[in-house]
């Protein structure tokens, strides 16, 4: 299936909602957490997977700000499961040449969670291949209000004028400048919402929701997606003879 995806004609940037863990690990007669556990596979396989055929950045929502209203031993099992991930997993980030940052409220998570965060962004400064971007403690209300707070600050102290206001500068506002749109937005489990998910990034993105649920998904499941995002054409509301002109 890899051979079939064009390579000119990648998304430069995959948005994946990493969602079914919680049913996958009902179906198996076990708890939540076992499904966030066997779920690391899938991020590993996506993330090499990205490397592999050269796409930019791949962004996953590990965290949304909604997700803090969990049980607390759920939430505090994420917690600890998140920080043992990303120390285990800075050997296969530096292999494949991977630099990791964040978006979201980060400092709402816990002190270690932050401390291994910063450690592991610093040690993957340097690669130049795929960018990893871990959504943690985010959602895309949250951004956009901070992102309103802060506009409405500097104008009111005059470090700019409401003339300068547009979509290029209140993106600059945003967590994630400097990374492009997704092009592609996966959503596993079947499940047909953006969850609060890059509202304001997501305008054009191409939409891809299979019925695999995310511990379960392979390689084989994103070159599907990224198949089916290049079979597409991709208008921004012109007409497809507009296109062809």
């Amino acid at each position: 299936m890899k051979e079939l995806i064009d390579p000119s004609n990648l998304p430069q940037h995959i948005a994946v909602i990493m969602d079914g863990n919680g049913r996958w690990a009902k179906r198996q007669g076990a708890a939540r957490v076992f499904g966030h556990r066997n779920a690391i596979k899938a991020v590993r396989e996506v993330t090499e997977g990205c490397a592999e055929l050269g796409v930019k950045f791949l962004t996953l929502y590990a965290f949304s700000t909604e997700n803090w209203n969990r049980p607390k031993f759920e939430v505090d099992a994420l917690m600890t499961l998140l920080v043992h991930t990303i120390r285990g997993e800075i050997k296969t980030l530096m292999d494949n040449n991977v630099r990791l940052t964040t978006i979201g409220n980060t400092e709402s998570l816990p002190s270690d969670c932050q401390r291994e965060l910063a450690e592991a962004m610093r040690e993957t400064s340097g690669n130049t291949g795929l960018t990893l971007v871990l959504a943690l403690s985010y959602s895309g209300r949250w951004e956009i209000l901070e992102a309103v707070r802060q506009i409405a600050t500097d104008v009111s102290t005059g470090r700019l004028a409401m003339s300068e206001i547009n979509e290029s500068l209140f993106g600059s506002y945003l967590t994630t400048d400097g990374i492009p749109d997704p092009e592609l937005m996966i959503r596993t489990s079947g499940e047909m919402r953006i969850s609060n998910f890059m509202l304001w990034q997501l305008a054009y993105s191409e939409l891809y929701m299979p019925d695999v649920l995310w511990p379960d998904f392979r390689r084989n499941h994103l070159y599907e997606a990224i198949l089916s995002y290049q079979q597409r054409e991709r208008r921004f509301g012109k007409t497809s003879e507009q296109l062809v002109k």
